[in-house]
């Protein structure tokens, strides 16, 4: 097989724990029935990271202006998150395992040589939900961590990542996005207690509604 210039330069981490690929890429091989459903979730599947955002959102607007802050924080740090993955993944430039490893079982079709590994990009997404979320609602937070393992697994499953992108991934995403809620909490309360007092109020208090309603 001829590789791509790009792929020669560019890292091979199917040392790390390439066996370990293998044999969760022969369990896909030996679960045929699986393959499709796996392949649907690990894309479709973040869909429930974003709904559990707007259960947040919804349940803060009958609670204080701190709690709809971290509701509304939360898309933002995930995209944080998101965004120093990709920083990560092209300095670390690891190839795809269907690069390294072209004789293993693949559910997923092998992606462009410049589409890299490490970190996870879909995992990174799942793990700073749950960070995102820890401080607004552990029980949605709880959820979410549960998803996550789901989607890590999916991702190594499908063959686009080796497991240590997927945990590597969660290593990045969890910090960056609970200390980005961290921040705008402290930074932004202020400014959301205003906007609850203003035209925005309908999304951001449902106490108006409460009261009316007595």
């Amino acid at each position: 097989m001829t590789f791509h210039p790009v792929v020669r330069l560019a890292f091979d981490g199917s040392g790390i724990d390439g066996s370990l690929f293998t044999s969760v890429t022969d369990f896909a091989r030996a679960t045929p029935w699986l393959n499709t459903p796996m392949q649907v979730w690990t894309n479709l599947g973040l869909g429930v990271f974003a709904v559990l955002m707007v259960v947040g959102w919804w349940n803060a607007r009958r609670r204080d202006a701190t709690a709809m802050t971290l509701a509304l924080a939360a898309p933002v740090c995930v995209v944080t998150a998101f965004a120093v993955a990709e920083v990560a993944k092209k300095l670390v430039a690891e190839v795809r395992p269907c690069y390294s490893l072209p004789h293993d079982f693949y559910v997923d079709s092998c992606p462009v040589p410049t589409d890299y590994a490490f970190p996870s990009g879909h995992t990174t997404t799942a793990a700073a939900t749950v960070a995102a979320l820890f401080l607004l609602d552990r029980r949605l937070s709880a959820i979410a961590a549960i998803f996550a393992v789901i989607e890590g697994f999916t991702r190594v499953y499908v063959g686009d990542h080796y497991p240590h992108d997927v945990l590597g991934a969660a290593v990045l995403a969890l910090p960056v996005a609970f200390l980005t809620s961290l921040v705008l909490r402290r930074l932004a309360t202020g400014l959301v207690a205003n906007l609850r007092n203003g035209s925005l109020r309908p999304l951001l208090t449902a106490r108006q509604a409460a009261h009316a309603a007595r």
